[in-house]
């Protein structure tokens, strides 16, 4: 089944709250147990202003907006994201980050859509780009 796309379509978007729960969660989804990612004496010893979320969750996090509108994630052919800021998550709470993408392109059956993602009004990823095969 194929989908539709226009250039100028938005895709919705979610907002998701990352918490130091979830970052534990993902330190032992992935084995990536930077200390950076649960110890605010070790990210500030690096000059980070806090305890950050890991950027391959927050990459994986954003697409979920793409995947959740083409109903296959099969259907992603790629995806690209530059790093901007890191977003820090307190301690206590969490942090939100909001997700929206819009399509950019389309062309030959494949949509190339923007993504982003921001923290706190700041823009967390850039040029997040993912290409999606129509039909």
């Amino acid at each position: 089944m194929s989908i539709q796309a226009e250039v100028g379509q938005s895709l919705g978007g979610f907002t998701a709250t990352f918490t130091r729960e979830s970052l534990v969660r993902y330190a032992g989804a992935s084995g990536d147990f930077n200390p950076i990612h649960y110890n605010d004496a070790a990210a500030t010893a690096l000059g980070l202003p806090g305890v950050i979320a890991h950027g391959m969750l927050t990459m994986g996090t954003a697409l979920r907006v793409v995947t959740d509108w083409a109903g296959d994630p099969a259907r992603v052919l790629s995806y690209y994201v530059r790093f901007t800021k890191p977003v820090v998550v307190p301690a206590v709470g969490g942090v939100e980050v909001r997700f929206a993408a819009t399509v950019t392109a389309v062309t030959d059956q494949v949509a190339t859509i923007s993504i982003e993602a921001t923290s706190a009004e700041v823009k967390v990823l850039g040029s997040a780009t993912a290409e999606v095969r129509l039909d």
